[in-house]
């Protein structure tokens, strides 16, 4: 299957990597992004040939499927011309910044009859996440009443804004706690302790995000991309009769001078190399079969829904539904 692949930022250099070394049944034919110089280099590294643009890209007759990682308000009109060609697309998330543009992809994968979208929710491809949705769908806790998360970076950059926990962090708990538990959300709120100081002056950081399913769970997680310790992410699911929570990843316990310790991971690239992986391989191995299996484009769309409610929860300090129709039969299961 030859792909082809826009923005060549540092996530789609590692994309065209894995799709290139690590994963069968692939292989990158071309490249396109905004700086020439650095789509020749990331071409070069394998190969590929280097293309003008997105457009240009997407109308290749050599590309069969197109992986999208390019800034994120460029995706919905991406996604949208992949639609247009017929082609299949694996959209790194989001799928889009506005939920208005996400509606406007859903009509036109409809219209067009065949799922085609696949968006890059890559936790839902994670060995401890997926043993934990196990646990739930065979009963193990009985039925899930609440959830605890963290989502903690250790620092970021000047250009993170106060949306930014949201819309570009907290959108991965937003997708797997609906893959989870199965169904949508009904209201947000965002509360915000006092900030931290390691953080820029223009940034809101910690922030709480709380959200109510539709049969009444309630789940908190918190955002903190200034923790200075690590990248740490924790998920534990109470039910009924139990509760089972995202093991730590795998590292050596250390006894030494007194002291008991291990190392903890500093970056996501290493926290999710893995389910990098297996999401790629699983996404190349059903363009084969033609059979999509991966987040869809309504996955993408809820979850951009759900954000956008979240930026506004933080902005007015109000309880806000969550907006979101009826999943269109053509997108169950």
């Amino acid at each position: 299957m030859k792909i082809g692949l826009i923005g060549t930022g540092w996530i789609g250099e590692e994309h065209v990597r894995r799709l290139s070394g690590r994963i069968s049944g692939a292989e990158v034919a071309a490249v396109s992004d905004i700086d020439p110089e650095r789509a020749a280099a990331v071409a070069k590294a394998v190969g590929a040939r280097v293309v003008g643009d997105a457009d240009e890209l997407i109308a290749d007759a050599e590309v069969e499927a197109v992986v999208v990682t390019s800034w994120g308000p460029a995706h919905a009109g991406q996604v949208l011309g992949c639609i247009a060609a017929g082609k299949p697309v694996f959209c790194e998330k989001p799928l889009t910044t506005e939920a208005a543009d996400g509606l406007r992809i859903l009509e036109a994968e409809q219209a067009h009859g065949k799922r085609l979208v696949q968006v890059g929710f890559m936790r839902r491809y994670d060995a401890g996440y997926r043993q934990i949705k196990a646990v739930l769908d065979a009963g193990g806790v009985g039925t899930p009443l609440m959830a605890h998360c963290a989502h903690r970076n250790p620092t970021q950059p000047e250009s993170y804004h106060s949306d930014k926990p949201m819309v570009d962090t907290a959108v991965h708990e937003i997708d797997v706690l609906r893959w989870l538990l199965g169904e949508e959300f009904a209201t947000v709120q965002v509360v915000v302790p006092r900030s931290t100081a390691k953080r820029f002056p223009h940034l809101v950081d910690p922030q709480i995000l709380l959200l109510e399913t539709e049969s009444g769970a309630r789940i908190d997680v918190e955002v903190f991309v200034n923790c200075q310790y690590g990248y740490d992410i924790q998920c534990e699911i109470v039910g009924e009769t139990g509760t089972v929570r995202l093991p730590d990843p795998a590292a050596p316990l250390v006894r030494s001078g007194g002291r008991a310790s291990y190392p903890i991971v500093q970056d996501f690239p290493s926290r999710f190399a893995d389910a990098f992986d297996t999401e790629l391989q699983e996404w190349v191995d059903s363009l084969h079969t033609g059979v999509p299996a991966g987040p869809s484009a309504w996955d993408g769309y809820a979850a951009t829904v759900v954000t956008n409610a979240a930026v506004e929860a933080r902005r007015t300090g109000a309880i806000v539904p969550v907006d979101l129709p009826a999943r269109p039969d053509f997108y169950k299961e």
